[in-house]
């Protein structure tokens, strides 16, 4: 159970953090600022919690080792996925606590960052850095998007955890990663890359589930080509250290 366990206080902090950052910082960071800080979240429970349960924190990355690994069962994916999506919504829980909504605000609406304004056709607004269409996007780009970087990141991810890969520095290259993807994916929809990191935020605004589809099924397809361009280049030789397990000793 401590794999799920990891799996569930990652994703939380993933998204109380890296989501915080965009939502209580964001006009003072900026698009940079709040890449890095993504890239910072997951590079610190890489060392965190990798040895444990490899830090996946993502369904989709959790999904392309799935099909690379042969000791990550099916039922270890369905455990981490449950997992990681409960961690993800006490994540936006605790964030939309800190917000003007919660406890220690006044009962309106946190205006300092994370969000997004005229969603679709209307004019509603999507708060706690949701992963929605920003203006003028299509669903068409944000959904290729979406397969590309994650197909990058989950790419990275398999490549850095393997025998191929420098493991001590795995947490580095993942982290850079996601830092680099968001950097460039937020103009676009806020980047996710992650159904988990979707999944917390968009129950507490409840605008970005029309969007929400895109970020299922864009970062899992992204993973299935990821593992499946990884094995090829790998030559089906099964890695020493196996992707579910990230070294950082």
């Amino acid at each position: 159970m401590r794999k799920y366990y990891a799996e569930f206080f990652g994703t939380m902090f993933l998204v109380l953090m890296a989501c915080g950052s965009a939502v209580l910082a964001g006009p003072a960071i900026g698009t940079l600022g709040i890449g890095l800080c993504f890239g910072l979240v997951l590079f610190a429970l890489c060392y965190a919690i990798g040895g444990i349960s490899g830090c996946h924190v993502n369904p989709a990355v959790s999904f392309g080792v799935w099909l690379t690994d042969k000791n990550f069962t099916f039922k270890d994916m369905i455990g981490y996925w449950v997992a990681q999506l409960l961690g993800a919504a006490v994540g936006a829980a605790f964030l939309w606590w800190l917000s003007d909504f919660g406890l220690f605000g006044q009962g309106g609406i946190f205006k300092f960052g994370g969000i997004t304004e005229q969603i679709g056709f209307t004019d509603n607004m999507s708060y706690l850095a949701t992963n929605v269409l920003q203006h003028g996007v299509t669903w068409q780009m944000a959904l290729l998007t979406e397969i590309l970087f994650t197909f990058l990141f989950v790419f990275v991810v398999l490549g850095a955890t393997s025998k191929f890969g420098n493991s001590t520095a795995a947490g580095a290259a993942i982290g850079l990663a996601l830092g680099l993807v968001n950097i460039a994916g937020i103009p676009v929809d806020n980047c996710s890359v992650n159904p988990a990191r979707s999944f917390g935020p968009a129950l507490f605004s409840v605008n970005a589930w029309p969007d929400f589809w895109i970020m299922v099924v864009g970062p899992l397809v992204g993973a299935l080509i990821a593992a499946v361009v990884w094995r090829f280049l790998a030559s089906g030789r099964a890695p020493e250290e196996t992707p579910s397990e990230i070294n950082v000793d």
